[in-house]
């Protein structure tokens, strides 16, 4: 599950730097309050890497995803790439899981060769 959701996470810490220099531009917003925002949550989705497998790790990813799906108020084109994400995000825990699972059967399926 880690490896999945790792890489979900590090597809979102482009897109949210993508999506800043499109807030910068597009918005009312002072650069220095979009790179504040985009550079929390960047940093957020690189520490989230590290803590997937502690109690509350899947918790953060689904509250940056919220996060992410709620950005569309300043950038709406993140409405679509942030439930995208949340998507992503979804099959990345369940499949992860369900990869983890698999493994540890076989290991314990495995004759103990030592």
């Amino acid at each position: 599950m880690r490896m999945l959701c790792a890489c979900t996470l590090l597809g979102e810490f482009f897109v949210i730097g993508f999506a800043g220099l499109v807030a910068m531009q597009t918005s009312d917003l002072r650069a220095g309050t979009v790179w504040a925002v985009s550079g929390v949550a960047m940093l957020l989705c690189l520490l989230l890497c590290g803590v997937l497998t502690r109690p509350g790790g899947v918790q953060l990813g689904w509250a940056l995803q919220s996060a992410l799906i709620a950005s569309g108020f300043v950038v709406p084109t993140m409405f679509f790439l942030g439930a995208c994400f949340a998507g992503l995000w979804w099959a990345s825990v369940h499949f992860g899981r369900r990869v983890d699972e698999a493994k540890a059967a076989r290991l314990a399926a495995e004759p103990d060769t030592a």
